[in-house]
């Protein structure tokens, strides 16, 4: 498989781009080799810049729900191409969007529209800090909420591929007023509850970890998050940038019938395209400009073609039976990669919530904890990666990354991706 016109353009990239990149885990650290470089998407495939096609399992990291280029999205775009691309202005698509949101996601009785994940977690952070008039505030390692400054703490995904969970530039006062809790652990959250309760504005977490891979809360973990934020009068915000609409049409919070006080979505709401958003109880809402003291504000929040990509995707995915039936085409295929790894004798095994799916090297069957994540054998995920991707799959490039599927990906993807797995195991060295 060629892939001269990928490095071309890589070599072209790095002269005034730092890296060769514009987000870290594009620069293929985390697998060795140069990065690809896309120049299409249809349906559940990428096609490079050398016109290799790919089944593609990253799916914009999340918000591709209905693969590349669906027809009802593409036709909301283009006729709102006709109407203009920004107005600095309120739009009746915002609200729309936001009774939309609102309607799905019970919790959210008020919204804010941003422009990304990164500028929801950062906003709602300060929200609660503002409700309660509290400084500190706690996360968990591996997640990952954007590159905000107090949260660059045993942050997931990129800082994880890039063995840098600390980044320079970010002082020291800043990450002193952030607490970082074992995910998963409900006896280390009961513990540091006792003893500093009363001092934390908000305790943030990905319902589901999608930026250690995906891991799943274990039984009993989100419902002590509720008690212990009740009971002590902070915060708790529900990161759904990754499984917001994705996991279910609810979220995950609907999956695991657990209320955040504050919910932030990303760009799913945007049909992929760059958006953010975050809501939750009216009380903790109307704290924000221009009704109270707590300010945020953006130019092109509630961007006209986002929000029109955006409600075309969220009409299409409401449909009885959407979600089950995405799924349980996830499930074949996680179950067809466990059989070929099995016959293979290869050390593996899988998560699952809804559409999205973690692939781990490792003996344990079970992966719910952060020391977990980093024992998995990564040389081998790298291996495994090549050959996928010589097979015709991409996947991240990176171990530490969930995947997903969409609603374009039928039986024939899914037949090819078990078929470039059953290659990939038997030969990787055992």
């Amino acid at each position: 498989m060629s892939n001269e016109n990928s490095r071309h353009l890589y070599d072209l990239a790095v002269k005034h781009i730092p890296g060769g990149v514009n987000s870290p885990v594009r620069a293929f650290k985390g697998v060795g080799g140069d990065p690809l470089f896309f120049k299409a998407g249809q349906d559940a495939y990428l096609i490079d810049a050398d016109d290799n096609r790919y089944v593609d399992y990253v799916g914009g990291f999340g918000p591709l729900i209905l693969g590349h280029c669906h027809i009802e999205v593409v036709e909301a775009l283009r006729n709102q191409l006709q109407q203009g691309l920004a107005f600095g202005a309120s739009t009746e698509a915002e609200v729309k969007i936001a009774d939309k949101i609102c309607e799905l996601m019970p919790s959210i009785e008020k919204v804010r529209l941003v422009t990304s994940g990164t500028e929801a977690t950062m906003s709602a952070i300060r929200l609660a800090r503002g409700y309660t008039g509290r400084d500190r505030i706690v996360k968990f390692e591996g997640c990952y909420h954007g590159h905000v400054d107090g949260l660059l703490v045993k942050a997931g995904s990129g800082a994880l591929t890039l063995g840098e969970p600390d980044s320079l530039g970010v002082p020291k006062a800043y990450t002193d007023l952030t607490h970082v809790l074992p995910y998963n652990d409900t006896s280390a959250l009961q513990s540091f509850f006792a003893a500093n309760g009363d001092d934390i504005a908000c305790v943030i977490v990905e319902p589901v970890a999608g930026n250690m891979n995906c891991v799943p809360p274990v039984p009993g973990f989100l419902e002590a998050l509720r008690e212990h934020c009740t009971k002590y009068g902070a915060v708790l915000i529900f990161d759904e940038v990754m499984t917001g609409f994705r996991v279910a049409l609810g979220g995950a919070q609907s999956v695991y019938q657990v209320t955040p006080d504050l919910t932030t979505i990303g760009k799913v709401i945007g049909g992929g395209l760059p958006i953010g958003a975050f809501g939750g109880k009216t009380e903790i809402m109307e704290l924000i400009a221009p009704l109270g003291g707590v300010y945020q504000a953006g130019t092109l929040a509630g961007s006209p073609l986002a929000v029109a990509a955006g409600l075309a995707m969220l009409n299409v995915i409401s449909k009885p039976g959407f979600h089950d039936e995405l799924a349980a085409r996830t499930t074949t295929l996680l179950n067809g990669l466990q059989e070929r790894a099995d016959q293979a004798g290869i050390a593996f095994t899988t998560n699952q919530v809804g559409a999205m799916f973690g692939c781990f090297f490792i003996e344990e069957k079970q992966v719910s904890h952060f020391s977990q994540v980093m024992s998995c054998d990564t040389e081998r995920f790298k291996h495994y990666f090549h050959s996928m991707l010589e097979n015709g799959v991409y996947l991240a490039p990176s171990a530490f990354e969930a995947g997903f599927v969409s609603s374009a990906h039928g039986n024939t993807e899914i037949q090819l991706t078990l078929d470039a797995a059953e290659k990939a195991f038997s030969a990787l060295p055992k």
